[in-house]
């Protein structure tokens, strides 16, 4: 059975029995900063089971996407670890339960896959009797093949929030695949256990305190991994060796003239590459972009290292791009997202590739200067933490620095290197937060949500109501009332407010009542339905079940909508000018400004920024009705709406849509016609990372404000070089080319100063043991003149010892050289005017033969530079 065919059958065997088929979600998670990753299957149903959120359906399956990123150096040296994989799961959210979902599993493997009955094992939770009699008496399973196993492996809780515990199913594949040991068994570490099926009962609550209190409404959650699955039934040794590896794998191999199955090195390569792909193709498909941190650290490691590995193989040039095509022709079936975005993929992975090969460039120039000193000290090794630093900052792999010392006779300090990064995983470790379901604030929000209902928000269609008080909350506890000058939650029944979401700031309102008045500043949702409103109290009292007037305030929302609307019209714009594979990466509408953030892998040029903001405004002109109205999420995309990278949405969308020229799902606020915009201007256009570009813009009456204060600098330079307005641009022109010649006039008479000075000085040389040594306080301006004047006097001199030294306001420049016939004699530039430099309160360093540094010590100069002599004594052999 493939890996295709396991995934359908799967999918349709739940569908029969009551399951809505869900699209996988994506690997960035929705709303959960908690966690980098979709690690599991259930994690996009994480607010089902907490409570935050009311699902549409109570039955669903799905083949989750996943990544998991802790064992990155054990993939490939092992049968089963990997960064990418496929989870199957089945959930039910407060429906059925263990009658079921047990029955179930057990039809699915033994009926579907035809898996022999006598090769499967059970565990489950030491006490959970109810388990077992289900497995023993319903489903028949022999008490001696039930195993009860503790809480570290078959109960599952993440902190505050729901749990409960597991039942697992084990597959034995034989003895020959086990340890050997004669207490080998289920739970053994070696491979002949496998456990394919992980049934978790979601039954209780855990608080803050650790005590568990049963739940009314039980769930279930269900994982099991398509490529281990596919393991067994395809009858191979390793997830690697099934279909879902192997075309990837035999790809690659063709790629690189290689052959699997022949070598080991080879085949480890083979592996990590196609893991490692897989993980950045579908990672860079669901918005990931690589990085120095988050996400994108995760994306760049897998990348490179997935690079270094085609080194092993012989490759030398950008190639994962190639094999990110072979991944989305294999997996576009399922994952139609891959083949929309294929350009996008490929041009971000190739990018990073060719990125990389310049900082393995970087890399070994750097790599030169250690071998150099580890030479010249007669140390014979590269140092652990140097040989770290390599890898950690410049993602110079660590087989490489080997292979590259080697070369040069040397070795590298592993076990150092060992240290560093073990020392690195610390710190990684103590500064990685606790992963929470709910958070104690999370569950007062649900606690108040069940108690008092949803809020009703109406403010679509209106900017005031009437609203009743169901609740006040200070400092997380709840009120009856608040007086003058307290801030204050407040929980309505009907609200006009609209709280912060999808990149769109918060209204603001007013609470009137008899005498009172509270200045709200801020609006959220914490948990679905709810939405609390933050203020102050100005006057009056606030208590609990007043009735009070909301009032949002206009000129706020306004703006806001202008600029929202105005999202949505340069989104399509920047489609039609730079490409389909443009997608929203995130954005920020509040009154003064949009901020839009796309894919894109260039600069935008000015005239391609002229073209979008003239097809925004011809948009804006046209007046365009904008409609909103609400559909299933299937109709939407079937009438082409544009959707957000990573959102979750529900099984009714609200989709906005201006004339014949823009779709998309959003739930802001918006304008009635585009001709509400008034007029657009793009102010900014920068990069904020690999692949991915920003807009900053400008609507209505910020349009007007953004061309006053223009108006007003171009009034002021005008004064400045007293020139008119019109004739601003020829005058800055000439005064440009006139400056270019004055500043060429400066150069050429600071290089007949310098080599006068330079022709003054080379008679103060000094000899140290037969080494010529010349110092000196020179009138250099910045560090490019005094390098230029240290050239001069080591061309002159032939051979020697130059360090010259200058001063430019506070701050102190240092140069030093030693010309390569001395290198032999112990000599080091790099190290001379290190210790030279601290003289003057710096530091510098360099290559051998050239070096330099800065201080901000200007009186110490003359007495550092008379400590030359020393210095150099002091080194030669």
């Amino acid at each position: 059975m493939t890996g295709k065919e396991l995934r359908e059958k799967y999918l349709k065997f739940f569908e029969k029995r009551g399951h809505q088929i869900l699209p996988s979600a994506s690997l960035i998670p929705h709303n959960d900063p908690s966690i980098l990753w979709t690690a599991a299957g259930m994690v996009p149903f994480k607010p089902f089971f907490t409570g935050q959120a009311v699902p549409e359906v109570k039955r669903v399956t799905t083949c989750q996407k996943c990544i998991r990123t802790p064992d990155i150096e054990s993939v490939g040296r092992t049968a089963r670890h990997h960064t990418f994989f496929e989870m199957l799961g089945n959930f039910s959210f407060g429906d059925y339960f263990k009658e079921k979902a047990i029955p179930w599993a057990w039809e699915f493997v033994t009926e579907e896959l035809k898996l022999p009955k006598e090769s499967l094992w059970i565990t489950i939770y030491l006490d959970d009797d109810e388990a077992f009699e289900i497995w023993n008496k319903v489903v028949g399973i022999p008490a001696e093949r039930i195993v009860r196993l503790g809480k570290e492996t078959n109960f599952w809780e993440i902190g505050v929030g729901p749990c409960g515990p597991c039942s697992e199913i084990y597959v034995d594949l034989g003895e020959d695949r086990g340890c050997g040991s004669p207490d080998c068994q289920v739970g053994c570490d070696c491979d002949r256990f496998l456990e394919i099926w992980n049934l978790v009962f979601i039954q209780f609550f855990r608080d803050e305190e650790g005590n568990y209190s049963p739940l009314e409404n039980k769930g279930i959650d269900t994982g099991m991994g398509l490529e281990r699955v596919a393991s067994v039934l395809q009858g191979v040794a390793s997830n690697f060796d099934t279909d879902l590896f192997r075309e990837i794998m035999d790809f690659t191999a063709d790629l690189a003239g290689q052959k699997y199955g022949q070598s080991g090195s080879v085949d480890l390569a083979l592996k990590v590459i196609a893991d490692h792909c897989r993980a950045v193709t579908f990672a860079v498909s669901d918005g990931a972009l690589p990085g120095n941190e988050g996400r994108g650290y995760v994306i760049r490691r897998l990348l490179r290292r997935a690079v270094r590995f085609g080194r092993v193989l012989g490759v030398r040039e950008p190639f994962l791009y190639k094999v990110s095509g072979a991944v989305i022709q294999q997996m576009e079936d399922a994952y139609p997202d891959l083949k929309q975005r294929k350009e996008h993929i490929l041009r971000v992975i190739h990018t990073e590739e060719e990125r990389f090969m310049e900082t393995l460039a970087a890399g070994s120039d750097i790599l030169s200067v250690l071998i150099n000193e580890a030479k010249n000290t007669g140390k014979g090794e590269i140092s652990g933490p140097d040989a770290f630093r390599l890898y950690d900052t410049f993602g110079f792999p660590l087989e490489l620095t080997r292979e590259i010392a080697e070369e040069q006779g040397l070795t590298v300090d592993e076990k150092g290197f060992a240290a560093a990064m073990e020392e690195q995983r610390k710190r990684a470790r103590s500064a990685r937060q606790e992963t929470e379901y709910l958070s104690e604030r999370g569950v007062l929000y649900k606690a108040l949500r069940e108690e008092l209902g949803e809020t009703h928000f109406v403010g679509y269609g209106t900017l005031e109501s009437e609203a009743n008080v169901l609740a006040l909350l200070k400092d997380g506890l709840q009120e009856i009332s608040a007086g003058a000058g307290e801030e204050v939650e407040i929980v309505l029944d009907v609200t006009p407010c609209y709280a912060e979401s999808g990149g769109q700031v918060t209204d603001h309102a007013i609470l009137r009542g008899d005498g009172l008045e509270v200045a709200i500043d801020a609006v959220s949702k914490p948990v679905e339905g709810l939405i609390v409103h933050r203020g102050k109290v100005l006057s009056g009292t606030l208590k609990r079940h007043d009735s009070v007037k909301v009032q949002v305030e206009p000129d706020r929302r306004g703006e806001t909508a202008r600029n929202h609307s105005a999202t949505h019209l340069l989104h399509k714009a920047l489609k039609k000018v730079l490409g389909d594979h443009v997608n929203q990466a995130g954005s920020l509408v509040d009154p003064e400004r949009l901020r839009f953030d796309f894919t894109h892998y260039a600069a935008v040029t000015p005239e391609e920024l002229g073209r979008i903001e003239e097809i925004v405004n011809n948009a804006v002109l046209a007046n365009l009705p904008v409609e909103v109205f609400e559909t299933t999420l299937p109709k939407a995309k079937a009438m082409g709406a544009a959707a957000l990278f990573g959102e979750k949405y529900g099984k009714e969308v609200r989709v906005v849509k201006m004339g014949d020229f823009s779709l998309e799902l959003c739930g802001g606020t918006h304008l009635t016609s585009t001709a509400e915009v008034g007029l657009f201007k793009i102010i900014n256009e920068t990069s904020v990372g690999a692949g991915l570009r920003r807009i900053e813009a400008v609507t209505g009456l910020g349009v007007l404000r953004y061309l006053t204060l223009k108006e007003a600098q171009l009034e002021e330079i005008a004064g400045v070089i007293k020139a008119p307005v019109p004739e601003l641009v020829r005058r800055v022109e000439a005064m440009v080319q006139q400056n270019k010649v004055l500043e060429r006039e400066i150069e050429e008479l600071r290089g007949k100063l310098a080599r006068s000075e330079v022709q003054d000085i080379l008679g103060q040389a000094k000899e140290i043991k037969g080494v010529p040594v010349l110092t000196s306080v020179v009138a250099a301006p910045d560090m490019d003149n005094l390098r230029g004047m240290v050239d001069m006097i080591r061309d002159k001199m032939g051979s020697g010892v130059i360090l010259l030294g200058s001063t430019a306001g506070e701050k102190v420049n240092l140069v030093a050289a030693v010309t390569k016939d001395l290198l032999g004699r112990g000599l080091h530039a790099g190290n001379l005017i290190k210790e030279i430099a601290k003289m003057v309160g710096g530091g510098g360093g360099g290559r051998p033969d050239m070096a330099q540094a800065g201080g901000k010590e200007p009186a110490k100069l003359q007495e550092a530079i008379d400590r030359v002599y020393a210095v150099v004594e002091k080194q030669m052999k």
